[in-house]
């Protein structure tokens, strides 16, 4: 059997000052070339288990591998082979989406014809290639979305990390992105992606993980958890009985 693409290991994370840890002893195999579904309320502890896998934030303990690298002794190979499309928009507002495009394409090394040839490839895929030269602060927020998925995948990452990525946007920008996403999977791309969308989630995903309190409190295929939650007709019934109906307002 095949080692899991992400394998987490008893990790833990405390920020300073914290009273309770944010992610809290998770264990976690994914596989290769799932669609793997972190959902959880606000403040579960999803972005900072994100961050940790991205190299963004030092875990307080605990070990993670992906593929096959571990954090603790090859996060600079890990870099080279994820993707990471965070939940704020990081892009340059007064440069055209091209020319953020190609800034970052030239950050994961990629030159010349062949970084102008995905730039373009994928401004078109996605619909955008008609404003390829007009400034980023000029565009919609799907449009931004659009853009901003890109700037992750250029490099054709193995992992690509998504924090929210059809948040704030109209239906046909959503639509857009998860099919592009489902073509990214198909070509062997894994993804792992953070929502509060659960209907989104449950037709998208291939694998669910729910989480809270920093702990996982069930993981397995849409279809598999809804069958298993008693009277649960739909992933948000999931949700809610594993997480309750309180109020999780977070500032």
């Amino acid at each position: 059997m095949s080692m899991p693409i992400i394998y987490i290991h008893q990790l833990y994370k405390k920020y300073k000052d914290a009273d309770d840890f944010s992610v809290n002893n998770l264990n976690l195999a994914i596989e290769e070339k799932e669609i793997f579904g972190l959902l959880g309320p606000n403040g579960a502890g999803k972005t900072t288990l994100l961050s940790m896998l991205c190299g963004l934030i030092k875990p307080t303990s605990g070990n993670f591998t992906i593929n096959g690298f571990s954090y603790d002794k090859n996060a600079t190979q890990i870099k080279k082979t994820i993707g990471v499309v965070p939940q704020e928009y990081a892009l340059y507002p007064t440069l055209t989406a091209r020319e953020n495009l190609l800034y970052f394409g030239s950050m994961y090394g990629l030159r010349g014809k062949v970084l102008r040839t995905k730039v373009d490839a994928a401004l078109d895929h996605l619909g955008l290639l008609k404003f390829a030269n007009k400034e980023i602060d000029t565009f919609s927020g799907g449009m931004k979305r659009r853009v901003n998925l890109i700037a992750g995948i250029l490099h054709q990452p193995s992992v690509l990390f998504l924090d929210e990525p059809t948040v704030g946007v109209d239906v046909q920008s959503k639509n857009v992105i998860i099919d592009y996403l489902k073509e990214l999977n198909s070509n062997g791309t894994t993804i792992i992606y953070t929502s509060h969308h659960l209907t989104e989630a449950q037709d998208f995903c291939t694998k669910i993980a729910i989480i809270d309190r920093g702990k996982i409190y069930a993981e397995g295929t849409p279809k598999g958890l809804i069958h298993e939650t008693p009277n649960a007709h739909n992933l948000e019934d999931v949700f809610i009985s594993l997480t309750g109906k309180e109020l999780r307002d977070d500032v």
